[in-house]
């Protein structure tokens, strides 16, 4: 499935690009739809962080993302990294004891605010001890009216002042004369479409993991089997461990692994956020049937020859139709999750080993090439008898997933 993201890029004094505002779009149009913000929001932030990641679409620069105040008492922000994203608190929000405190914390955890479309009120004043941004709409608010925000303003030496709908030479010219320190519109450019490819998982699988992770007794294994029958749901926990929101102590070589590592907290906040903000969609699900199936044979055929590289053969096998999934080569979309180094070389090098046989040996299997097959399972030292028993037990595995994310 295509999901679409528009950018639109934020300039200093000097016109030099230095962040990007994310837009949300649900299609190739380039216009905001009909949508319920904080839905917006957390589609927005599903399909980029735990896809391409910000970085692929700001090239490393900051992102400004729009928060409705929703989002904003949510737990959707923990998926962002700190250094890279500033929080847009919109026009929308209200003064509150609930909305300080959360400014407050987030402040104190490192993120960067900013006001959207502010119009200084001496309620606002308290917050401002924690806001690094303020954008002004110069459109609805003309230029000559602002004497009573930098006014407001002149003491506090760390916010910055940006002037967006800047739509003429004149309107920058009278800004930058002003003193606003940055600059976003139509005059400099419009919104830039990002397209990328998304692997959204069933519904009905999201909403079993959902209940295995929210019981209070949760048993690690029944959640890990969930995460291994779906392709698109593996990806996006592994993109969760490698965000950035997280420290990476050591390199992945399990689902299970994973799991524990973020453990219960942080998976049933992930998992919510899947529930929540994931649309259902017709994913490719031959593709999909294809890796879980190639998946489960690799298992099969570790647990014969060497137990202790059954779950990485899982890996191994699940994310080798990644590139046909997602439409980007293999070796990039390997290196934005934190996987061992036997993995990445077993589906991207020409390099021997264990791992890389088991997966030529399904390939050449499934392409139909006796001999081939013969002479790879041979590496393994196994016999095209035993590689095709261990095929119909994958396939009736695969079967058994195909029967749970379907419903009846």
């Amino acid at each position: 499935m295509n999901v679409y993201t528009a950018r639109q890029a934020i300039l200093d004094r000097k016109q030099r690009v230095v962040a990007y505002e994310l837009l949300f779009r649900d299609g190739p149009d380039n216009v905001y739809p009909d949508i319920d913000p904080h839905e917006a929001t957390s589609k927005l932030i599903i399909r980029t962080q735990l896809n391409d990641g910000l970085h692929a679409i700001t090239q490393g620069k900051p992102a400004l993302i729009n928060f409705p105040e929703e989002s904003l008492h949510s737990e959707m922000v923990k998926l962002l990294p700190s250094k890279q994203v500033v929080i847009e608190i919109l026009e929308t929000a209200k003064p509150s004891e609930k909305l300080y405190k959360r400014c407050q914390s987030l402040f104190h955890r490192g993120y960067r605010l900013a006001f959207d479309d502010f119009v200084y009120k001496a309620e606002w004043e308290p917050y401002l001890k924690f806001v690094r941004l303020i954008k002004v709409d110069i459109q609805r608010t003309p230029l000559e009216q602002l004497s009573t925000l930098f006014e407001a303003l002149k003491t506090r030496k760390k916010i910055k002042l940006l002037a967006e709908k800047v739509e003429t030479q004149e309107e920058y010219q009278q800004a930058r004369d002003l003193g606003f320190n940055f600059f976003q519109g139509y005059y400099f450019c419009r919104p830039e479409m990002h397209v990328s490819k998304d692997i959204d998982a069933s519904y009905l699988m999201i909403s079993r993991l959902f209940y295995a992770a929210t019981r209070e007794d949760v048993n690690i294994n029944e959640v890990v089997r969930y995460f291994e029958r779906d392709t698109g749901l593996s990806y996006k926990l592994l993109r969760f461990v490698n965000s950035g929101s997280l420290p990476i102590v050591e390199e992945m070589a399990s689902i299970k692994q994973a799991v524990v590592y973020i453990g219960n907290t942080q998976l049933r906040k992930l998992v919510a956020l899947l529930a929540s903000a994931m649309a259902v969609s017709h994913k490719p699900r031959e593709l999909v049937r294809m890796s879980v199936h190639r998946a489960r044979f690799c298992e099969l055929v570790a647990m014969h020859k060497s137990p202790a590289m059954q779950e990485a053969a899982f890996l191994c096998g699940l994310f080798s139709l990644l590139d046909a999934l997602l439409d980007k080569p293999l070796s990039e979309l390997l290196y934005s999750l934190p996987l061992e180094q036997d993995i990445r070389d077993a589906l991207c090098s020409e390099q021997p080993s264990l791992l890389r046989y088991m997966l030529l040996t399904i390939k050449s299997y499934e392409e139909g090439h006796w001999y081939k097959t013969e002479r790879l399972a041979s590496q393994l030292r196994m016999d095209y008898k035993q590689i095709e028993h261990l095929n119909l037990q994958a396939m009736l595995w695969s079967e058994q997933y195909q029967s749970l994310i379907q419903p009846s």
